[in-house]
């Protein structure tokens, strides 16, 4: 699963990563929780791409669920790259609405004899990279909430020690095809496939990760 990330680059980097002409008001966040707004960015209806702020915990369309029940959405924070077809929570978004997270790492804990070890996995530079979303947009009795979730897969080699599941990271080249509304199911699961853990590192860190409340660059230590 993925149940924690983190996102340090500035805004200027982001912008240029992804070629934005604009960003949301944005910090860099050490440690980063569902069932918060986080950064992602979604493609136009006139093809251009654009960052906006979503709720990390999807909310289905049809859900008739008040919003204060809803947020936060924490059972539905990840989607299975196996059955997004299926779902209902999830597969009118996976062929119409997928997203881009930006993120520059993310936590994962391995189960030992002496309790979880947490670990960073991050790219060998820090820099930045996109994990692969999908967002609704939800409304009932004139509230409206856009939400996400992120699409994870069987882990691969490098990952599996530490946990069965991982985030399926998009690489840069395939960003604007990730996001087009022209392409088919089985050109996205090309996608999904993709082997963007190649230039991964997994780091250990230290307990102080295990505080969602804790926001600082010892988090990443």
């Amino acid at each position: 699963m993925c149940g924690r990330y983190n996102l340090i680059a500035t805004g200027q980097q982001i912008m240029d990563h992804f070629r934005l002409l604009s960003l949301p008001s944005h910090n860099p966040d050490y440690n980063i929780p569902p069932g918060q707004k986080i950064l992602a960015v979604v493609q136009l209806e006139d093809g251009s791409n654009k960052a906006v702020n979503l709720y990390w915990g999807l909310i289905p369309s049809w859900s008739k669920a008040s919003a204060n029940t809803q947020i936060p959405s924490s059972h539905l924070i990840n989607a299975r790259a196996e059955t997004l077809t299926e779902k209902p929570s999830f597969k009118n978004a996976y062929r119409h609405r997928r997203c881009l997270i930006p993120a520059t790492g993310f936590f994962e804990w391995q189960t030992t004899e002496t309790g979880k070890k947490p670990y960073h996995i991050h790219k060998q530079d820090n820099g930045l990279f996109a994990l692969a979303g999908l967002w609704e947009h939800w409304e009932h009795n004139q509230e409206t909430i856009y939400s996400c979730t992120i699409i994870t897969t069987v882990a691969d080699a490098k990952i599996a020690p530490i946990h069965d599941r991982m985030p399926v990271v998009i690489t840069p080249d395939d960003y604007n095809s990730w996001l087009s509304k022209k392409i088919t199911v089985i050109e996205m699961a090309d996608f999904l496939a993709a082997d963007a853990y190649r230039e991964m590192q997994v780091t250990p860190i230290g307990s102080r990760v295990n505080n969602p409340l804790h926001n600082d660059e010892s988090c990443l230590s």
